[in-house]
C-alpha cells in the first residue's frame, strides 16, 4: 500500500467501531475479528474517519502531542498498513 500525504481512508460497511473508556474496539463483520486501539490510535482513527488526509492527521497529532510531525506520520503509516491488512480500512485514491 502506497500512501501519500494527501491520502485519505474509507471505512468499509463491514467495519464497526465503538469507543470504550477512550479506546477503540473495531470489529470486522467479514472476519468476525476484534481489533483494539489505544487512546492515541483512537484519536488517529477519529481524525482519518472525519475525512482528514494523512498529512492533516499528522499535523493535528503533532500539535496535540507536541511531537515531530515526521515521526507521527511514520507511525500513522505503520498503523494504516496494519489496518489495511486486517481489512478494517481501505485507502482512497
Amino acid at each position: 500500500m502506497s500512501l501519500s500525504p494527501a491520502s485519505r481512508i474509507s471505512i468499509p460497511e463491514k467495519t464497526l467501531m465503538r469507543v470504550v473508556d477512550g479506546q477503540a474496539v473495531i470489529l470486522s463483520l467479514g472476519t468476525e475479528r476484534y481489533y483494539g486501539l489505544d487512546e492515541i490510535g483512537t484519536r488517529i482513527w477519529e481524525l482519518l474517519a472525519s475525512g482528514k488526509t494523512l498529512a492533516e492527521t499528522a499535523e493535528a497529532m503533532a500539535k496535540e502531542f507536541d511531537a515531530p510531525a515526521a515521526t507521527i506520520e511514520s507511525d500513522i503509516r505503520a498503523l494504516l498498513a496494519e489496518l489495511v491488512r486486517e481489512g478494517l480500512i481501505e485507502p482512497v485514491k
